[in-house]
């Protein structure tokens, strides 16, 4: 458990999408068909990084979950090798507790595809599957983000991350204020139902297709 306990005490612990079993059955049969469609990505994003520069095809980093506990998060590797030892020498053009960066030099020519149509989140499934992530929830936060929360930030974590959220779906990229994607988090919490899980799954398709806000 990361985050601190006294912040997370004074958030709501029990959020009732984290017990519904309807949501956790559409998570698990989500997570089913998405893994068989990353297993199929896998191969050609494998080719076409052999080509490239010849990295690892997957990428994994510490990320906080619900209630802040940390788990290992998977993706296909949009970046070169170490790149996270090379974040300082990068701009953050976003505010607040996330980083973001329109131009990144550390995305290889494979990876930039690979965000645009965001296929290099399809190993995620997986974490759906193991119930360390949903289908829909909130971005999962790095480590180093969490250490810098203030008080009200840490009720983004009483539920679970998800691939997909209220900011992805009604923004994707271009939200670049840490304060917007929290307030927009918790609108998703007061909002949440199963039916509104669905209806943000059907508006991020539409938008990774359109390729609407990604880079």
């Amino acid at each position: 458990m990361l985050a601190r306990p006294q912040e997370i005490s004074n958030t709501k612990q029990v959020h009732p999408s984290v017990t519904s079993k309807a949501k956790r059955l559409m998570d698990i049969v989500g997570a089913l068909v998405g893994l068989a469609i990353t297993t199929l990505v896998a191969i050609p994003v494998a080719i076409a990084n052999r080509f490239d520069d010849q990295g690892p095809l997957l990428y994994s980093q510490i990320r906080c979950g619900l209630n802040g506990k940390t788990f290992r998060i998977w993706k296909f590797r949009s970046m070169v090798k170490d790149a996270d030892r090379l974040k300082h020498l990068v701009h953050n053009e976003a505010k607040g507790n996330i980083f973001k960066n329109r131009n990144d030099p550390r995305i290889t020519r494979v990876g930039r595809f690979l965000r645009k149509t965001s296929l290099d989140e399809l190993p995620q499934f997986w974490n759906v599957l193991k119930g360390e992530m949903s289908l829909v929830g909130t971005r999962p936060p790095t480590v180093d983000e969490v250490m810098k929360y203030e008080r009200h930030h840490f009720q983004r974590l009483v539920v679970k991350p998800g691939i997909t959220g209220e900011w992805q779906a009604n923004g994707r990229s271009t939200v670049e204020d840490f304060e917007q994607i929290v307030q927009m988090d918790i609108a998703y919490q007061e909002k949440w139902s199963v039916a509104y899980d669905f209806i943000l799954i059907l508006k991020t398709i539409k938008a990774v297709l359109v390729k609407d806000g990604a880079f």
